[in-house]
Protein backbone atom coordinates (compact mmCIF):
# COMPACT_ATOMS: atom_id res chain seq x y z
CA UNK A 1 0.00 0.00 0.00
CA UNK A 2 1.00 3.60 -0.43
CA UNK A 3 1.07 6.30 2.26
CA UNK A 4 -2.47 7.36 1.42
CA UNK A 5 -3.70 3.81 2.01
CA UNK A 6 -1.87 3.57 5.33
CA UNK A 7 -3.32 6.88 6.53
CA UNK A 8 -6.83 5.90 5.38
CA UNK A 9 -6.48 2.58 7.20
CA UNK A 10 -5.20 4.24 10.38
CA UNK A 11 -7.93 6.91 10.47
CA UNK A 12 -10.74 4.40 9.87
CA UNK A 13 -9.18 2.02 12.37
CA UNK A 14 -8.91 4.73 15.05
CA UNK A 15 -12.52 5.74 14.49
CA UNK A 16 -13.70 2.13 14.72
CA UNK A 17 -11.51 1.32 17.72
CA UNK A 18 -12.85 4.40 19.50
CA UNK A 19 -16.26 2.72 19.41
CA UNK A 20 -14.84 -0.70 20.30
CA UNK A 21 -13.01 0.63 23.36
CA UNK A 22 -15.69 3.12 24.46
CA UNK A 23 -19.02 2.14 22.87
CA UNK A 24 -21.56 4.90 22.50
CA UNK A 25 -22.22 8.23 20.87
CA UNK A 26 -20.99 10.48 23.63
CA UNK A 27 -18.02 12.58 24.68
CA UNK A 28 -16.22 9.56 26.17
CA UNK A 29 -16.20 7.88 22.74
CA UNK A 30 -15.06 11.10 21.06
CA UNK A 31 -12.28 11.55 23.64
CA UNK A 32 -11.09 7.95 23.26
CA UNK A 33 -11.10 8.26 19.47
CA UNK A 34 -9.15 11.53 19.64
CA UNK A 35 -6.68 10.01 22.11
CA UNK A 36 -5.84 6.97 19.95
CA UNK A 37 -5.91 8.59 16.49
CA UNK A 38 -2.50 10.30 16.51
CA UNK A 39 -0.58 7.28 17.89
CA UNK A 40 -2.21 4.88 15.43
CA UNK A 41 -1.56 7.17 12.45
CA UNK A 42 2.05 7.75 13.51
CA UNK A 43 2.54 4.00 13.93
CA UNK A 44 1.02 3.38 10.51
CA UNK A 45 3.46 5.80 8.90
CA UNK A 46 6.57 4.77 10.83
CA UNK A 47 7.58 1.64 8.86
CA UNK A 48 7.85 3.70 5.66
CA UNK A 49 10.62 5.79 7.22
CA UNK A 50 12.84 3.10 5.72
CA UNK A 51 12.27 4.72 2.31
CA UNK A 52 14.66 7.47 3.51
CA UNK A 53 17.33 5.08 4.80
CA UNK A 54 17.91 1.38 4.70
CA UNK A 55 15.93 -0.87 2.38
CA UNK A 56 12.20 -0.34 1.97
CA UNK A 57 9.98 -3.15 3.24
CA UNK A 58 12.95 -4.70 4.95
CA UNK A 59 14.66 -2.40 7.47
CA UNK A 60 11.53 -1.30 9.40
CA UNK A 61 9.00 -3.86 8.14
CA UNK A 62 10.00 -6.76 10.39
CA UNK A 63 8.83 -8.60 13.48
CA UNK A 64 11.73 -7.31 15.64
CA UNK A 65 10.60 -3.72 14.98
CA UNK A 66 7.01 -4.64 15.87
CA UNK A 67 8.32 -6.29 19.05
CA UNK A 68 10.01 -3.04 20.07
CA UNK A 69 6.71 -1.15 19.71
CA UNK A 70 4.82 -3.86 21.60
CA UNK A 71 7.32 -3.57 24.47
CA UNK A 72 7.27 0.23 24.70
CA UNK A 73 4.07 0.58 26.76
CA UNK A 74 5.26 -2.06 29.22
CA UNK A 75 8.81 -0.77 29.63
CA UNK A 76 8.34 2.99 29.25
CA UNK A 77 4.63 3.57 29.88
CA UNK A 78 3.99 5.39 26.59
CA UNK A 79 3.20 4.71 22.93
CA UNK A 80 0.27 2.49 23.97
CA UNK A 81 -1.45 2.51 20.59
CA UNK A 82 1.46 3.03 18.18
CA UNK A 83 1.95 -0.74 17.86
CA UNK A 84 -1.54 -1.00 16.36
CA UNK A 85 -0.53 1.36 13.56
CA UNK A 86 2.71 -0.55 12.94
CA UNK A 87 0.94 -3.93 12.98
CA UNK A 88 -1.81 -2.80 10.60
CA UNK A 89 0.79 -1.26 8.29
CA UNK A 90 2.40 -4.69 8.05
CA UNK A 91 -0.98 -6.34 7.44
CA UNK A 92 -1.77 -3.95 4.60
CA UNK A 93 1.61 -4.60 3.00
CA UNK A 94 1.31 -8.39 3.36
CA UNK A 95 -2.36 -8.82 2.47
CA UNK A 96 -3.15 -5.79 0.33
CA UNK A 97 -0.10 -5.46 -1.89
CA UNK A 98 1.63 -7.86 -4.22
CA UNK A 99 5.15 -7.44 -2.93
CA UNK A 100 4.93 -8.34 0.78
CA UNK A 101 7.47 -7.55 3.50
CA UNK A 102 10.63 -9.08 4.98
CA UNK A 103 9.14 -10.19 8.31
CA UNK A 104 12.36 -11.75 9.59
CA UNK A 105 14.82 -9.04 8.52
CA UNK A 106 17.77 -8.83 9.31
CA UNK A 107 17.95 -12.63 9.57
CA UNK A 108 16.34 -13.10 6.17
CA UNK A 109 15.49 -10.78 3.28
CA UNK A 110 12.75 -13.07 1.97
CA UNK A 111 9.53 -11.10 1.54
CA UNK A 112 6.22 -12.61 2.62
CA UNK A 113 2.96 -11.63 1.01
CA UNK A 114 -0.24 -13.11 -0.30
CA UNK A 115 -0.71 -13.67 -4.03
CA UNK A 116 -3.95 -11.70 -4.37
CA UNK A 117 -2.83 -8.18 -3.42
CA UNK A 118 -2.90 -5.16 -5.71
CA UNK A 119 -0.18 -2.76 -6.78
CA UNK A 120 0.10 0.45 -4.80
CA UNK A 121 -1.05 2.46 -7.82
CA UNK A 122 -4.10 0.27 -8.53
CA UNK A 123 -7.52 1.90 -8.77
CA UNK A 124 -8.67 -0.82 -6.33
CA UNK A 125 -6.09 0.03 -3.64
CA UNK A 126 -8.51 2.15 -1.56
CA UNK A 127 -11.25 -0.48 -1.77
CA UNK A 128 -8.83 -3.20 -0.67
CA UNK A 129 -7.68 -0.93 2.18
CA UNK A 130 -11.27 -0.43 3.41
CA UNK A 131 -12.00 -4.17 3.24
CA UNK A 132 -8.82 -5.03 5.15
CA UNK A 133 -9.62 -2.31 7.71
CA UNK A 134 -13.07 -3.81 8.29
CA UNK A 135 -11.49 -7.23 8.87
CA UNK A 136 -8.91 -5.70 11.23
CA UNK A 137 -11.68 -3.98 13.20
CA UNK A 138 -13.55 -7.26 13.52
CA UNK A 139 -10.37 -8.92 14.80
CA UNK A 140 -9.68 -6.10 17.28
CA UNK A 141 -13.30 -6.21 18.48
CA UNK A 142 -13.00 -9.97 19.10
CA UNK A 143 -9.66 -9.49 20.84
CA UNK A 144 -11.08 -6.69 23.00
CA UNK A 145 -14.30 -8.57 23.78
CA UNK A 146 -13.03 -12.09 24.38
CA UNK A 147 -9.29 -11.97 25.13
CA UNK A 148 -7.89 -8.75 26.61
CA UNK A 149 -9.16 -5.18 26.72
CA UNK A 150 -7.35 -2.77 24.43
CA UNK A 151 -7.70 0.06 26.93
CA UNK A 152 -5.32 -1.57 29.38
CA UNK A 153 -3.83 0.54 32.14
CA UNK A 154 -0.17 -0.13 31.52
CA UNK A 155 0.97 1.86 34.54
CA UNK A 156 0.93 -1.27 36.75
CA UNK A 157 3.02 -3.20 34.21
CA UNK A 158 5.35 -0.21 33.88
CA UNK A 159 5.81 -0.01 37.65
CA UNK A 160 6.54 -3.75 37.83
CA UNK A 161 9.11 -3.49 35.02
CA UNK A 162 10.75 -0.44 36.67
CA UNK A 163 10.92 -2.20 40.02
CA UNK A 164 12.40 -5.30 38.41
CA UNK A 165 14.99 -3.18 36.58
CA UNK A 166 15.85 -1.33 39.80
CA UNK A 167 16.22 -4.66 41.60
CA UNK A 168 18.92 -5.80 39.19
CA UNK A 169 20.71 -2.47 39.22
CA UNK A 170 19.57 -1.00 35.90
Amino acid sequence: MNKRGHVLNALLLALGLGFVIEPGLDTATARTTAEITAPIVLGALFPDVDTAFGRHRKTLHSLPVLGIFLAYPIVFGNLQYVWIGVLTHYLLDVVGSRRGIALFHPLSDREYGLPFGVTTSSKYADLITVIITALELAAFWALHTYVVTLDLDVSAATRAASEAAAGIGV
